[in-house]
């Protein structure tokens, strides 16, 4: 019994103990979970909620410099485009348009925007690389290649030790980068400033090719610190601009004729590699006195260069067109219109069938208008011979992008022939380009016929957005191609861009609230600079503009106001100080209380009523007289004023006043640093919690039940980068946008006063965008 005993009380031990342990790991994992609810209660209060969105171009169609197209060699209707400044597209041939595939790149990111070259494996039509960086200022971060192995719906970013000029001299060139095509883990890429690149596992490593020579280009001796900057921009070389495989030369380990074109001059410039890149000597007897634009090998052995004295697209002044027999080494100069002193002008591209290989086209560049302009040269019998186009007879298509009417063929720096179908063709421009599906009509003396095939591709910087209480749905202030009025966001505007007059640059553009089929704007007329008419205005919502006079005659760009019944307008252009007319801008008057450059912006309920801040001095400038005076009282805001470092992209929508729409004497400040509002005249400006970083600001219409306009942003809350929308006066921020639309650096934001929820975007070289909220 005694043993049954103490069994007993082993037993009641061993339960109590067994016992213990579980209340302690009911309290420790009840302890854990609470703190992981605190944690998830901290993290979901730290982080703003998320609202889906569906988001849209705004229809313009290109508006920016397509400088590249690259075709799959067998892949049908496969193809690729990059852009100077706004990424990288891939031909949906279903959707006859264009898929942007760089969308996702954050703002850390916006330099890889720039595209340089692109690669693709002719034996695996999913392998794409795109090399990326748009500067190679000092100040810039460096470039990257981005890998996909599934034709760019991802990638994986490979970061490099050296910068790329994706939006520099010389981005017409080109292709820089290319993939063996008898060994698809074979990639070469050639720099602006650090050599040539090699990768042996498809582009995931990288080790620059010691063995190959020292193209450095060095500056001129002399020049002074303005020649040197220009030198620098406009006539230097722009590196290893082409790298080209020879697949006579294929073995299992790869191809073992490799050729590289410099961008040198007055020096060796194409070099060769006949043991798989392992040594490089120059070509002999090549043609020195131009600097190679474009190279590319046909299937019979002949290689052909065209040459200009300058990288493009700065002014060409001479050229030519070579072609190199790879077998026996003679050079031939095949050039189809050779410039001289009176006409002057370079080449450009070069392009070849790739069915046969005697046939091939050349654009020209800075080509004169006196003997014809601008052209495309095309030869069936290996350069004896050549037949202009253009000049045979060309009928344009311009209903996918009209306003591409008033802007003439140029920047022609890639030209191509497809693949698979040599009657296709296509050509490059600064606002995106054009193709044709009968070429061989120019061998037959008949015209050929050309389509803007940029559907797809938006390029466009938006300068200003503009979106009227009523009228039109958007007006946006473009930079290079002026503007446009948008009725329907889903289709280009059919009048094209704004004219009368026609503006490159469109750096301003407001409404008259109260009354908003009045509308200003200003910028700078197309081809005239300063001295063009460089305002306009419209009452009937932009249908119809006419030129204002110009308070002094150098007077361009800068920003416009106009007061809520459209009678005073306030201008003040760049680098002079405000001015405002009463008379539809017959007068003008300086206002000389407001410094050099100072943004003004009007109530827009009160047509007296004007706003200025200088965040520098710490100043608010106010108007009640409708701009006959200002007076000046401190700002004192709660991070005081502000020193001249960087703060954003000085076009963006940062540090500026906003009047709300609705509500009188009703301001913001967006500062780059914290967003800051004042109810009234008599309130201070109040700094609003959670906004760290602003690039953009705007209203747009209340949500349901609510009487003040929904606020939107582009920066940093809590924490968080993205696009935000507030319906309660900041109380709460909604990110409506998600990692894979960041467009990299966006300038400006405004959202609809007409439809609650929609919102518009203005990228810096996407285009302008439209997001709705997901239904």
């Amino acid at each position: 019994m005694i043993r049954n005993k103490h069994i007993k009380i082993k037993i009641a031990t061993f339960t109590l103990n067994i016992y213990h342990l579980i209340m302690k790991n009911i309290l420790f994992f009840a302890l854990v979970s609470g703190l992981i609810f605190l944690y998830a209660c901290n993290t979901e209060k730290a982080s703003p909620k998320s609202e889906a969105y569906n988001w849209k171009n705004v229809q313009i169609v290109g508006g920016g410099f397509v400088d590249g197209i690259v075709f799959h060699p067998t892949e049908k209707n496969l193809r690729y485009a990059r852009t100077d400044m706004g990424g990288a597209y891939r031909w949906d041939e279903e959707l006859q348009r264009w898929t942007p595939l760089l969308d996702w790149l954050p703002y850390e990111d916006l330099n890889l925007m720039g595209v340089e070259s692109i690669a693709l494996d002719a034996n695996n039509p999913d392998k794409v690389l795109l090399s990326c960086g748009t500067y190679t200022l000092q100040h810039v971060p460096n470039g990257a290649v981005l890998v996909s192995s599934d034709r760019g719906n991802t990638f994986k970013k490979v970061d490099m030790p050296f910068k790329m000029g994706g939006n520099e001299n010389g981005r017409g060139n080109g292709e820089r980068m290319a993939v063996d095509p008898a060994n698809g883990n074979i990639v070469y890429l050639g720099t602006r400033n650090d050599g040539l690149w090699r990768s042996t596992d498809g582009g995931m490593n990288w080790e620059n090719v010691s063995s190959f020579p020292d193209v450095e280009e060095k500056m001129p001796e002399g020049l002074s610190e303005r020649e040197q900057r220009r030198w620098g921009w406009s006539s230097k070389g722009s590196g290893i601009i082409f790298v080209v495989f020879d697949p006579q030369s294929a073995t299992s380990e790869g191809c073992q004729t490799i050729y590289t074109g410099v961008s040198l001059m007055n020096r060796e410039n194409l070099f060769r590699s006949t043991d798989g890149g392992k040594t490089w000597k120059a070509v002999p007897e090549q043609p020195t006195q131009y600097r190679p634009t474009q190279g590319v090998l046909a299937n019979n052995g002949m290689l052909y260069i065209s040459y200009a004295d300058t990288p493009g697209p700065s002014q060409m002044t001479n050229g030519a067109v070579w072609k190199l027999n790879t077998v026996n080494g003679n050079w031939t100069n095949i050039t189809p219109d050779k410039p001289n002193e009176k006409h002057k002008f370079g080449y450009a591209a070069v392009a070849v069938d790739a069915s046969n290989p005697d046939v091939l086209i050349t654009s020209t560049h800075y080509r004169p208008g006196e003997i014809g302009g601008e052209e495309i040269f095309r030869t069936t019998d290996g350069g004896q011979t050549w037949k202009a186009v253009f000049a045979n007879g060309t009928e344009y298509d311009y209903s996918k992008a009209p306003y591409v009417q008033h802007t003439g063929i140029h920047w022609m720096f890639d030209i191509e022939i497809d693949p698979c179908n040599p009657d296709h063709a296509v050509f490059t421009t600064g606002f995106g380009g054009f193709e044709t599906f009968n070429l061989t009509n120019a061998d037959k003396g008949i015209p050929t016929n050309w389509s803007v095939y940029t559907t797809g591709i938006e390029e466009t910087v938006p300068l200003e957005l503009l979106s009227p209480p009523e009228g039109p749905q958007l007006v946006t202030a473009i930079g290079d191609y002026g503007g446009f009025v948008h009725w329907n966001l889903d289709e280009p505007a059919p009048e094209g861009n704004f004219l009368n007059p026609h503006f490159g640059n469109t750096d301003g553009v407001d409404c008259a609230w109260q009354e908003p089929e009045i509308m200003v704007r200003v910028g700078v007329e197309s081809g005239h600079g300063r001295n063009g008419r460089n305002i306009a205005w419209t009452n009937d919502f932009g249908k119809s503009w006419q030129p204002a006079n110009m308070p002094t005659e150098n007077s361009a760009h800068g920003h416009i106001a106009v007061s809520a019944n459209g009678e005073t307008w306030i201008w003040t252009p760049q680098h002079q100080k405000p001015y405002y007319t009463k008379d539809n801008g017959e007068t003008w008057k300086g206002i000389e209380t407001l410094p050099e450059d100072t943004r003004v912006a009007a109530d827009k309920v009160n047509p007296q009523k004007f706003y200025a801040i200088n965040l520098a001095e710490g100043l608010l400038y106010n108007s009640t007289d409708g701009a006959l005076t200002f007076s000046t009282k401190p700002l004192n805001l709660a991070k005081g004023k502000v020193d001249n470092g960087n703060r954003g992209d000085s076009r963006g929508g940062q540090d500026r006043i906003y009047a709300t729409p609705g509500h009188e004497n009703d301001l913001w400040i967006a500062a780059f640093d914290g967003l800051y509002h004042s109810e009234n005249k008599d309130t201070p400006f109040e700094l609003m919690p959670n906004v760290t970083e602003i690039h953009g600001f705007g209203f747009g219409k209340a949500a349901p039940g609510n009487n003040y306009p929904a606020l939107y942003l582009i920066g940093v809350v809590e924490g968080v980068r993205g696009i935000f929308r507030s319906d309660d006066v900041t109380q709460n921020w909604v990110r409506i946008n998600d990692d894979r639309h960041q467009w990299g650096l966006l300038l400006h934001i405004t959202g609809d006063p007409k439809k609650y929820g929609r919102v518009y975007i203005g990228t810096h070289g996407r285009g302008a965008l439209y997001g709705d909220p997901a239904e």
